[in-house]
């Protein structure tokens, strides 16, 4: 059963974290299918927390945490203003716990379009290895476009070759130190986080690291982008 807040002492309510707070509220009101939030509030007002305004404003504010999350919305079955329902969001919050939300929120950043319709769908569903591999697998498949190499380029030799001192992403507008970490930068994204995925199984269940890992491969996107067109062939094989 989830842990009821009003079973908390005063000083346990006003130490926790304010997304914690909001996510026992949330846990106590599906569970006892609470409709009405003030109802809630007054429940609680005029029980253990009688007379306690701080842990009634620490409530309140894990009520507005709620609502501008996306977690509470109103509930279209009820006519009044103060009736909630648990979003499609909260479910997912409930079920998945505090690390997916701040997972999902992480990401909450506009993506590079082949991401966005890549990466976040899988990583929304829950799917946080496909998010990871199919996202650097987009900084493979692009690399290996720009610089004009066939499929069998692939991995950390593919980064070396298109990014190294005679390859065609080689920067030549920078210095030579940070050409070479340009390089290094990925080939070691793509030799940690892609190469794996596709030798063997990876069980990544972490959300937040998922999450970073497409933000890593977005960066990367981003900063290839920048490279102009190489104006030389390909160095041959």
């Amino acid at each position: 059963m989830p842990h009821q807040p009003w079973t908390l002492e005063a000083d346990e309510v006003l130490a926790l974290p304010l997304d914690e707070l909001a996510l026992r509220v949330l846990q106590d009101a599906d569970a006892n299918e609470e409709s009405n939030w003030r109802n809630w509030m007054l429940s609680a007002a005029q029980g253990p927390y009688r007379k306690q305004p701080q842990v009634l404003r620490a409530l309140s504010e894990a009520w507005t945490w709620l609502h501008n999350h996306g977690l509470v919305i109103w509930n279209p079955d009820k006519t009044h203003a103060d009736s909630i329902a648990v979003s499609r969001k909260g479910r997912e919050v409930i079920d998945r716990g505090l690390p997916w939300l701040r997972a999902v929120e992480r990401l909450d950043v506009q993506l590079v379009p082949e991401l966005e319709y890549t990466a976040r769908p899988q990583f929304l569903r829950g799917d946080f290895e496909t998010a990871a591999f199919v996202a650097m697998k987009e900084v493979e498949v692009q690399v290996r476009t720009r610089a004009a190499f066939d499929d069998s380029m692939i991995g950390v030799s593919l980064m070396r070759k298109a990014f190294g001192t005679n390859g065609p992403l080689w920067r030549t507008d920078l210095n030579a130190g940070e050409s070479v970490g340009l390089m290094d930068l990925f080939a070691g994204a793509v030799g940690l986080f892609k190469n794996p995925s596709s030798h063997r199984r990876v069980d990544l269940n972490d959300p937040t690291e998922a999450a970073e890992i497409v933000l890593l491969a977005d960066l990367l996107l981003r900063l290839l982008a920048k490279i102009e067109e190489p104006q030389t062939d390909p160095v041959s094989e």
